[in-house]
């Protein structure tokens, strides 16, 4: 399954935004993440609205990719930035097509975070 949500911000520089998606930015950035603790630069332990988890960032050609290793269903997000359209592009998925409805409702909830927290910080 996929989510996604964009946030415009026109004029950002890509280098700002990979530079802000560091390990010890993620509960400042969004609140479905209660703590953080980074464990090397691009890997740590989070809490977040489902749990404990392993957490590794990644950085990709347009932004951040961060997935939850240890996660039952697989979950990733990716921030990126859209400069042709000057959106911030958050994309969420799991590895399933269909699953239970609260869950669904869960990362509406946690992608929409990161929405709110990104177009704070810009």
């Amino acid at each position: 399954m996929e989510f996604f949500k964009e946030v415009h911000s026109p004029d950002l520089k890509l280098a700002h935004l990979k530079n802000l998606l560091a390990i010890n930015s993620l509960a400042e950035l969004c609140v479905s993440i209660n703590t953080v603790t980074e464990l090397k630069e691009n890997e740590g332990d989070i809490y977040c609205l489902w749990g404990a988890f392993k957490v590794r960032r990644e950085e990709i050609r347009y932004g951040v990719r961060f997935s939850l290793l240890d996660c039952p269903h697989a979950l990733a997000w990716t921030v990126t930035y859209n400069a042709e359209s000057q959106n911030i592009v958050i994309h969420c998925t799991i590895d399933k097509t269909e699953t239970d409805p609260d869950f669904v409702e869960s990362i509406h909830e946690f992608v929409a975070d990161w929405s709110n927290g990104l177009a704070q910080a810009f």
